[in-house]
This record gives structure tokens, sequence and C-alpha cells, in this order.
């Protein structure tokens, strides 16, 4: 969702530069019929390109050049010399070589794997990989110098004349053409990082000691920026899958690469003065994650020493309609080659026409002063946290620094980035379409002269049994997003049962090194407490299926929750979160036909309907490699794909406030994303736990059912709410989604771009006879306590993601225990997900 918006908002700006020769065309055979995959130079340079699916091209240089070459095998050799240094338009025919017209039907169809030079080529690139780059060194460290910059492209008459830019002419005073693409384009965002880089092969640790940084465009939205670097996240072209916009893409030199890519061995020259050859790829499928182009590669080292890659138009991604990566490495010596500039171009855009308008976004990194085998003294070097905040040195470089210390100069649009925002910041319309912006994606309307939000806005309305429907309003205090104190609070009525509910909570971050947090907070509502397995212990925390506001049942199985609570959590090391919290909770039924009613010697009458309770939770997670944006009492996961582990265990203690139970709740959970490569990924969350002690049922495990008709994670598609309940439990999620694999081999559906999803979920557990005993009152509204003790309950599903890009439907089966009341042998949830 975040990356549309980001689509969306930076439609409104302008600068310019010149290059000194534009070449752009088509190349097709004497029938007419264009020719894909074609090598196109600048004679006597190692600057090209080669032509996409359809043999369109563009080549581009700061240089000036008078003559191409076009190349291609089974085809002569065409010398086109150029008119004039701006050539557009241009239609390029190349001859069949007589002597291998038997060819052409193979080049331009899947290559042999058998007595092909590049393949046995690429072998020997496997076998020298682990001897090349920083991988040779014990230990390693350099300089490194990132831009990231975001562009609008196709500007035309058409969009300058729009209402929204009324206003904002001057943005579009100057126009720059890309050396990729041949698109005009209108820089908005510009991101500058130096950094120091510390690597030892030996501990397998690897450190980024950030030096300066500096930003325009986006400057106040921290999360947008966090998001972005991992956007455009690190890649080695030696590894088998790259990691492009979260998906894995098969590297063209990874060994699985013969099966998926054509090799065709193009030329060989001397570079550096050493002997290369230049090999050729482009996939043997379509719609698969792969790339096309070219790359040199050393001999006697057989070391890559440039590379292009670009996707092809067919390849199963969202939002992006083309991605170019350029990489260049340099000889340190006779055998070492290390990465010296890494480039990458790739054109978002809502639809994949051609004219179609979108966003380029381009990331440079320059790599120098490299230093290998100098251990670090310090042994706790690389477990140290590091931490920079945005009020930091590192953050407010003069402009001198940066003109002193930069790898390489801006170019003019560049540098025209930093005036531009300077000028629409002034701009009142500007700040108008700014705040739009920021409302849709934080969900909170900011009131900036109290220095509070409105929200969330997405909250206002929702609908259940008990209240009828429910209307809600809330706010929180918000002076920046790094904000060290946060105070929200919400109330709600519904229209039914004609209550009101509120809910307050404070937060204060005492040590940013180790992000003490203390928190005290007060909630009075009405919960769907049986809709998670491990409780939340934010005391605004609410379960989404409290008040869906549509339902495939009744909801009326609903708790009134009176909860105060107070916490401290520390994070003593990275991704390591102790959290320790005290409540105090009452809890009784929110509806007639719904019993928490249990024996309670001694009430008057043997049955009571409210349990008084206080708990101690201990909580501890770790979350390896997880990444988070900004630095104040709240914080956001910049990245999704790291594992999670999380333990809770909860006591309750019957001599305190005057409790009505003692008991231990003890609680694991195991989260994990799996990239397959080319397969695609897979989820898994396995969740166990038991209660210690007799119970009553609000404080017993129920097995999270879902009765709407939407995608809730960690929850089962055709359970009723408490129709399992038991004091030890293990619930098992898989879901594997093929990234589009088995679409993509069915023709006339190949072209949707729609992807498979498959899953499983399985539950088992008990509930002693003595926890039954307790909840069997001869309340008519008891529900029956049934735990899937035998046998594992089960249900599976398949699913179609990707439907116009945005929508997921899963059909849903139930696998057992169709005698249970209302069991649901079937259905279909659905939801919207923004993914690459």
């Amino acid at each position: 969702m975040r990356f549309k918006l980001l689509l969306i908002y930076i439609s409104f700006f302008s600068f310019s530069i010149l290059a000194q020769t534009k070449v752009k065309g088509i190349i097709i055979d004497k029938n007419n019929d264009p020719i894909p995959y074609c090598s196109i130079q600048f004679v006597n340079s190692t600057e090209g390109t080669t032509s996409d699916d359809n043999g369109s091209f563009y080549l581009e240089s700061d240089k000036n050049w008078q003559e191409i070459s076009v190349s291609f095998i089974g085809y002569k050799n065409l010398i086109y010399k150029l008119e004039n240094s701006i050539q557009f338009n241009l239609k390029l025919i190349l001859e069949e070589e007589e002597e291998t017209l038997n060819a052409i039907t193979i080049v331009t169809g899947k290559q042999p794997k058998k007595n092909n030079p590049a393949i046995a080529i690429l072998r020997k690139i496997w076998a020298q990989k682990r001897k090349n780059g920083l991988k040779h060194f014990n230990q390693y460290q350099y300089k490194k110098y990132q831009k990231v910059e975001f562009d609008l492209n196709t500007i035309d008459d058409k969009l300058k004349n729009k209402k929204i830019f009324n206003g904002l002419e001057f943005v579009f005073k100057d126009v720059d053409t890309s050396s990729i693409t041949g698109k005009t384009f209108l820089p908005v965002f510009l991101n500058e990082a130096i950094s120091e880089v510390y690597g030892d092969n030996i501990l397998k640790k690897e450190k980024d000691v950030l030096v300066a940084n500096q930003n325009s465009g986006f400057s106040n939205n921290q999360q947008l920026i966090d998001y972005i670097d991992d956007l455009y996240a690190d890649y080695n072209i030696y590894d088998n899958y790259l990691k492009i916009f979260d998906k894995s893409f098969v590297s063209p030199l990874s060994k699985t690469g013969i099966n998926n890519y054509n090799y065709v061995l193009a030329d060989s020259a001397f570079i550096d003065k050493k002997w290369s050859y230049n090999i050729i790829y482009y996939p043997r499928r379509k719609n698969e994650l792969t790339f096309k182009g070219n790359f040199w590669v050393s001999d006697t080292t057989f070391a890559v020493k440039e590379i292009n890659l670009q996707v092809t138009k067919n390849a199963n991604i969202n939002w992006v309609k083309d991605v170019y990566i350029e990489q260049e490495f340099d000889i340190l010596n006779d055998s070492i080659f290390v990465l010296k500039r890494d480039y990458l171009l790739s054109d978002f855009s809502l639809t994949n026409k051609e004219k179609s308008r979108g966003v380029y976004g381009k990331k440079t990194t320059i790599y120098k002063d490299y230093v290998f085998n100098k251990p670090i003294e310090d042994k706790k070097f690389y477990d140290k946290k590091t931490f920079i905040s945005q009020d930091d040195d590192s953050y407010n470089k003069p402009k001198e620094f940066w003109n002193n210390n930069r790898f390489e100069e801006l170019n003019d649009n560049e540098k025209g980035i930093y005036t531009l925002i300077d000028t629409l910041q002034t701009v009142k319309k500007y700040k108008n379409l700014n705040k739009i912006i920021e409302t849709l994606s934080s969900g909170y309307f900011e009131i900036n002269s109290l220095n509070i939000d409105y929200g969330p806005l997405f909250s206002t309305f929702g609908f259940n049994d008990v209240e009828g429907l429910r209307v809600r309003v809330g706010a929180r205090t918000y002076k920046t997003s790094n904000d060290l104190f946060r105070l929200e609070a919400y109330t709600a009525y519904g229209l039914k049962d004609e209550k009101l509910k509120y809910g307050f909570q404070g937060k204060w971050l005492l040590n940013k090194k180790n992000r003490l947090i203390l928190s005290g907070g007060k909630r009075r509502d009405i919960e769907q407490i049986g809709a998670s397995l491990i409780a939340n212990t934010d005391v605004l925390g609410r379960s989404d299926g409290s008040s869906s506001l549509i339902s495939t049942g009744t909801n009326d199985k609903l708790t009134n929750v009176n909860i105060t609570t107070f916490s401290a959590q520390i994070e003593p090391t990275p991704n390591l979160v102790l959290k320790l919290s005290s409540n105090y909770k009452t809890l009784s039924s929110a509806s007639e036909t719904f019993s928490l009613d249990y024996n309670d010697a001694a009430s008057a009458t043997g049955v009571s309907s409210e349990m008084r309770q206080f708990e101690t939770i201990f909580g501890l997670g770790y979350y390896p490699k997880r990444k988070m944006s900004g630095f104040g009492v709240q914080r956001y996961p910049a990245n999704t794909d790291y594992a999670q582990y999380y333990t809770q265990i909860t006591r309750g203690s019957k001599d305190v406030f005057d409790s009505d139970f003692d008991y231990t709740k003890v609680q694991l959970s195991i989260f994990k994303l799996w990239k397959i490569g080319a397969l695609g990924r897979l989820k898994t969350s396995l969740e166990a736990g038991k209660t210690f002690g007799e119970v009553p049922l609000a404080l017993l495990s129920v097995a999270p059912g879902n009765q709407t008709y939407f995608m809730f994670n960690n929850t089962f598609n055709l359970l009723n709410f408490y129709e399992f309940v038991t004091d030890q439990y293990t619930s098992l999620h898989l879901e594997h989604n093929f990234n589009g694999r088995i679409f993509s081999r069915i023709p006339l559906l190949k072209k949707t771009k729609m992807r498979t999803v498959v899953g499983f979920k399985t539950f088992i557990g008990n509930i002693s006879d003595e926890n039954v005993a307790l909840n069997t009152t001869g309340n008519t509204a008891e529900i029956p306590l049934i735990a899937p003790s035998i046998k594992p309950y089960y249900e599976y599903s398949i699913g179609v993601a990707n439907i116009f890009k945005v929508l997921r439907v899963d059909f849903n089966f139930r696998g057992n225990y169709f005698d249970n009341t209302d069991a649901r042998r079937f259905g279909i949830t659905a939801g919207l997900e923004f993914n690459f």
C-alpha cells in the first residue's frame, strides 16, 4: 500500500541534463519481424545494450560516438553510421548469414546445453566464484557511497496541463531523458549516504557504519525512507538467486541458470589488458523471474568484469514495468575482482502499457578504498549496537562536507532536487497534497497546531451482534515520528447496546540505547477474546474479529473486558526484546446467548458470572535480521522477511487484589519465511501452549476461528468462535505461494500473471476433566467444551492471488469434525495484497 501511495505522491516535479549521443530504434529481419536480444554497442567502446522482446532498443552515452554496431548469432554484423548525435525511430535490418541459416532457429529459440562454449565458460565461473571478490579474504573493509533517486517519467504536455499542477508549473522548467529507456523524467527524491563497511568471513559477520546521510523529498517520512532502503537491498550476482523487490530472480550466473536461460558466446576482446568473453543470455520460458542481458568474463580467472541484467517484460512482477542493472568490477591484482560500481534502474507503473506514466527508481552504489586481512581488535565490535538518530551529526553534515566527500559529483538535475523541494515546501497546494497522502498512508489525520493525530480512520465503524453498529473516535499525541513519549486514547459507542467504551495508554522511552520503555493504560470495551492464541499485551490491542462488518454467522460470543496494565520493555541487544507486564482485569459475558459462568464454592449461588484476575506476564521475543524504522517510542518493521521467535509466560496470582485463580500459562510461537528460489516462498507458523491449573473458559486457550469473509493471519477459516477449547495445544500453519510458476505454464492464463497459493492448517489439543467440570454449570447459554485430542483438526486451501494485481481469493476446505454444531465444510475468504 505504501508503495502505491509513493507512485501517487511523486507526481509533481523536474530538472535536466543532456547526453552527447542518443540512439533509439528497432531491429528487424528482411521479413519485418523483430529480432530480440541483439547486442548494440557504440563502435570501439564497451557501452552497449540489448534489444528487448520486441526488438526495440535505446542507447545513450555522455560521449560523442559516430557509429553503432549491431550483432546477433546467425546474422551479419551491421555497422550503422550516425548522421546526428540524436537519432530516434531507427529501423535497422539485419541480413542472415547464408552459411549459418540452420543456426538461426536454434539461436532465436532454445540453445543447446551440450557442446555450447558459453556454458563451458559458465561452468568455470561456478568453479571460481568462491575465489573471487570479498570471500577470498578473512577480513575486509571498504567505503561505500550510495544514492537513491525517484523520478516521475513520461512527461508530456497532457500531463503538464492537468489541473492538479495549477500553481506548480515551475516544476516543469527542465526535463531529462533516461539513458536506458529514452523516456523523459522529473526527479523528485534523492537520498545520499556514505558509510564504512567492515566484514569478517571467519566470524561470518558484517557491519555497516553510517558516516553521513541526507535526503530531500520525503525527509520527514522515516518509514518510507527505510522501506525504500529495504526495497533496494544489496545482492550478489554470484548467488543462485537475487532478491529484487522481495522476489527471488534466478541469477544468470547460478548453477540452475542452464535450466532457465539460453546462453550464446557472442564476442571476445581485451578489457583492461585481460582477454575477456562476452556472453549473451535470455530466458528459456516466459513469465518466470529471470533476466536478459550480457556479461564480460575474464579468461584464466573467470571473474565477471561487467554485467547488465534486464527483467523481461513477461516476468511475473507487479507495478514494475522494467528493471535494468549494471555492475562493474575492478581488478585488485592479477586474480581478484571486487565490485566497483552498481547501478539499478526500475520503472514503476500501475500498468504495463508502453506509454503509461510511472516512476523511475534509481540506485547507484560506488565502492572504493578496499582493505583486506586486517582483523578488528575489539572482539565485540560486530555485536555492538550502533545507535544513530536523525539528530545525530551524521544526518546534519554541511554542504561543504558533501562537496568534498562524494565519490562522484551530482549532475545538474540531482543538484536541482534539493532546490526544488525547498521551493515546494512554501507552496500551499503542495502542502495540502502532501497532507492528503500522509493521511492515507498512516491512517491518521494530523492536527499540527495541537501536535495531535486523529484516528485511526479505518477503525471508525464496526459491527457485531452485541453492539450493533459501532462508532469509534480516537487520537494520539504526535510531534514527530520519533517522539520519546506518546499518549493514545479512544472512545466507542454501540448503537444497539447503547454503552460507551473507552481506552487510553501512555508509552515513554527512557533509554534510547537499550530501548527501555515504560507503558501503562486502561481499557473498558467489548472484545472477541478467542480470536488469537497468544493474547496481545498492549492494552489498546483489539482482535480483528470483534467487530467485522460482515460475518459468516452469529458474532455474539463477546466478552466485557475491563483491564488496567503496566509494563516495562527493554532491548539489551538488537532484536532481542524482553517485556514484563502486570495487569488486573475483570471479564464477563457481554451477551445473553453466551455464558462465561463457572462453578464457585465461595459464591452464594455456587456459580460466578464475573472473573477478577491479576496477572504477571513475561515475554521474550527474538527477531534475527529484523530492520526497524525510526528510533522513537513507536517503531515499525522496515522488512518482512525475518524470523520471529516468541515465548510468553503468564502467571495468575489468586492472593493479589482478591483475584479468583492461581495458574501458569506457557506459550511459544515461531514464524519463518522460507524462500525456495524459483519455486516461490513458504510461510510457516508454529504455536504451542499449556495451562497449569484449573481456570474458567475466559482463561483457556481457544482455537482461533474466523467467522468473516476476510483473511486473518493464524486463524482457522472454517472454525467458528469457541468451537474448540483447550488447556494445552499445538497449532501449525503452512502457506506456499508459487509466484506464478503454475499459471505461467497454462495457455491463455499465463498473461494474467495470477499466482497460485496453497495452504494447510492443523490444530490439536486437550482439555482436562477438572476444567470441564469447573465450567459446566447448567447455563442454557453454555457452550460445549470440545478439544481435538484424538485426532488433529485440519483444513486446507487453494487460492488465486494477484487478481487485478491486488486481490487474493482462497477456497477453504474442512478436513474433519463435520459433526460439530454448525460445522462449515467450505468457505471463501478474500483480501487485498499489495505485493510485487
